[in-house]
């Protein structure tokens, strides 16, 4: 059984002015995504900023979270690290937790060897007992996970049972279902490409846009679940001009500046990343609009 089905939220994390953790607001956006369709939480991933979190903040947002969520949705924690001993310890308190799922990028900067790759996945693997979706996104780390690679980690290591496929290239996804026989929960990584990737056997989406549009990203999967391939797709093409404004600047920049234009501040973004330009954030105010989502 799959960890969720569906839209995951890669969600955002709210900071105070001075950057610390705003928890109340985080705790206003899972009670959120809990009442708006939302299939599942994705916490501490790409989206929320996790590379400029202490580990201690990191684990502690994760803890909240779970204990916040209540078991309403399956909850997933972002764990990787470029350091396999950091991935291990991270994990294994995630999981030690109540973590539902353990969400996996590749090393980054590093550049693992395929090798390395199946000695890192297989190492955090033997020590967190919780599910396991490995994170392919070689455009932010340099380092793709070759589909014979899945496979092998997903035959061989039990808890290892998916990917999270952000490479953009379909030809990659299609050739890790036929290798793997379909036997993987397979999830898009990027919001332009959910009905692609549905098709050739995806469980879901762990989105970005499902920060500001939840059900639309919910009903995307789900229509196609139900055999209304049509309306999936209309969907999809509908939110393409959205999703190319949550992608303008580099993510999390534009979607943490949506967020707080619906009316949940989510404070400032953690230096490198620095905040949306006017002409950026213009045109990200007239998709939402355009795409009916209201703002504050």
């Amino acid at each position: 059984m799959a960890i969720f089905t569906g839209a995951g939220v890669a969600i955002v994390t709210p900071f105070n002015e001075d950057e610390s953790i705003n928890y109340d607001r985080l705790d206003e956006l899972i009670d959120y995504h809990c009442s708006h369709g939302t299939d599942s939480i994705i916490i501490c991933g790409t989206t929320g900023e996790s590379a400029t979190m202490t580990e201690k903040e990191h684990i502690e947002c994760v803890k909240f979270t779970i204990d916040r969520v209540k078991g309403r949705l399956p909850v997933v924690a972002g764990t990787g690290s470029n350091c396999t001993r950091t991935a291990v310890e991270m994990s294994k308190e995630a999981a030690d937790y109540g973590a539902d799922g353990l969400l996996l990028v590749t090393p980054y900067y590093n550049k693992a060897t395929q090798a390395g790759l199946i000695a890192h996945y297989t190492a955090v693997a033997k020590e967190a007992k919780a599910p396991i979706i490995m994170y392919s996104v070689a455009s932010r780390t340099g380092c793709n996970i070759e589909p014979a690679t899945v496979a092998e980690l997903v035959k061989d290591v039990e808890n290892i049972v998916g990917v999270k496929e952000a490479s953009g290239n379909i030809s990659q996804v299609a050739k890790i279902m036929e290798l793997t026989d379909g036997n993987i929960d397979l999830y898009s990584g990027n919001d332009d490409q959910i009905v692609p990737l549905l098709s050739l056997g995806a469980k879901g989406v762990i989105s970005v846009l499902s920060n500001v549009a939840p059900k639309e990203t919910h009903d995307i999967c789900e229509r196609f679940f139900q055999g209304d391939i049509a309306g999936s797709r209309a969907l999809q093409l509908r939110a393409l001009p959205l999703v190319e404004q949550l992608f303008c600047e580099v993510n999390p920049i534009p979607v943490k500046r949506a967020v707080t234009l619906m009316g949940m501040d989510c404070g400032p973004l953690r230096m490198p990343l620095t905040q949306i330009t006017e002409e950026h954030e213009k045109a990200l105010i007239k998709a939402m609009e355009d795409f009916g989502i209201p703002l504050a």
